[in-house]
């Protein structure tokens, strides 16, 4: 689609002019005006990529007409257009919005490539507005699925809290929809037009989360070849979400307080102060006030990050949303892969509703996924669920029985967490990230243990 450009002089040959460069040279769509007031009537009706505006007009001063331009579209690039080569008026103009300002006679080739570029920074700014209104569109709360009533007092406390520039810790098992929430948050309040940054504190290497959350200097460590900007740093005026938080290092907690304190911080290996303005999200899985008591946590930081907490409930306890959930998963699933699945049968419904979901939302939607691949016919039955579903157990649970019997030895609780532990980082091959997941165990909390028993992880192996 071509772009119209309105333009608006009073003097015909000027008009004539701009009107045969604009549309027969550089192949523009155009509407002429000799007068703002007719020019502005019609802006009301038409939308313009661009205006080129004379000052001297006979019916309202230029100056005044890019006001009200501004007013009705404050993006909407305009080119001033002046007989006077007076600097103040110059000045004025740029400062009210208008893109450039040229005198007459105009050079037509700058000219144009004052046209191109103005067209090109309008559409990445309408690009950008109608990724935001999607964004907001897509974290509603109203795309939350819920029917819960222990949903509706989480919803309700985090309308209160939407435009309080106040730290939030969501809290809940992984799977439960914190991150969703934590958009919701962000996408609905003040800041919504600046970045919202996720950090996973568990899924980077603690060597690298310093830098990562703080940037670095060029020359800071082996490897640091140039300098990196952090996520604190990217998110100033925004939001940063903070996930699995109780797997933050004591030291970084430590960085991390200072940034909450004084919002301001250092790049590791440099001096420079970095000031800050960020909304602080922090979501965990973990009792943080449990971890404070074991001095695994600072205390000072938990207060400062809980000033705010909300629980997420998990899905056995609002198993009325099962239904919904499933039924929206379908329906997301069939525009993804091209299907046609209407629904469940009872007994897979069953299936699904009985189930402990320790996986949670998370869990229910890669289940609805892959039973819809694995379907013939157009509903999900029970023959595409896992079997751990059916039996109403965690997938790879063993029962204990097949630990212990009768005649098993006693063996001390704490030779079994170092054996679990040493099993796992075998099975992993020495793989942190992994092994703790496996363990359903904190990361930070597997290297504590790690260090207290002694055991002997190869350094080749324990990348993450």
């Amino acid at each position: 689609m071509k772009h119209k450009i309105f333009i608006v002089d009073y003097e015909q040959s000027i008009l004539k002019l701009l009107s045969h460069w604009v549309k027969n040279k550089w192949g523009y769509d155009i509407k002429t005006f000799e007068n703002a007031t007719s020019m502005l009537e019609t802006l009301d009706e038409d939308s313009p990529s661009l205006i080129l505006l004379d000052i001297m007009l006979p019916d309202i001063n230029g100056i005044e007409v890019l006001k009200t331009v501004k007013k009705i579209d404050e993006q909407l690039p305009v080119i001033m257009l002046s007989a006077q080569g007076n600097i103040d008026v110059a000045l004025e103009s740029l400062r009210i919005g208008a893109f450039d300002y040229f005198t007459k006679p105009v050079d037509h080739q700058r000219l144009e490539k004052s046209i191109q570029n103005a067209l090109k920074n309008y559409e990445l700014q309408r690009r950008v507005e109608n990724l935001l209104s999607n964004l907001q569109k897509e974290y509603s709360f109203e795309n939350i699925i819920t029917a819960d009533e222990k949903m509706q007092k989480v919803f309700a406390l985090v309308h209160r809290v939407l435009n309080k520039d106040i730290n939030v810790l969501l809290q809940g098992e992984s799977g439960t929809g914190k991150e969703l929430i934590a958009k919701a948050i962000h996408y609905n309040s003040a800041r919504k037009e600046k970045p919202f940054v996720v950090v996973n504190c568990a899924s980077i290497p603690r060597e690298l989360l310093e830098s990562e959350l703080f940037g670095h200097e060029k020359g800071a460590f082996t490897g640091a070849i140039n300098r990196k900007t952090g996520k604190f740093e990217v998110a100033d005026g925004g939001t940063i979400f903070l996930d699995e938080i109780g797997e933050l290092e004591m030291s970084l907690q430590a960085k991390l307080l200072r940034v909450i304190q004084e919002k301001e911080f250092e790049r590791v290996g440099g001096n420079e102060v970095i000031k800050v303005d960020v909304r602080i999200i922090s979501a965990t899985n973990r009792n943080l006030y449990e971890m404070v008591k074991n001095n695994e946590f600072r205390e000072d930081l938990y207060y400062r990050l809980n000033s705010f907490p909300i629980t997420v409930p998990p899905l056995r306890e609002r198993r009325g949303d099962i239904v919904l959930l499933v039924n929206y998963f379908i329906k997301k699933f069939n525009e993804k892969l091209g299907m046609n699945v209407t629904g469940v049968t009872k007994r897979a419904m069953k299936y699904l509703y009985d189930y402990a979901w320790p996986g949670n939302v998370r869990e229910l939607e890669n289940t609805i996924e892959r039973a819809m691949i694995l379907s013939d016919g157009n509903k999900i039955n029970e023959e595409t669920l896992p079997e751990h579903i059916k039996r109403g157990t965690k997938q790879g649970e063993i029962a204990n029985a097949t630990l212990f019997d009768s005649s098993s030895p006693i063996i001390p609780f704490e030779k079994l967490k170092e054996q679990a532990i040493r099993h796992a980082l075998k099975v992993t091959n020495g793989n942190i990230q992994e092994a703790s997941q496996k363990l359903e165990i904190g990361r930070a909390t597997l290297y504590r243990l790690i260090e207290k028993y002694k055991i002997e992880v190869k350094k080749e192996n324990s990348a993450e």
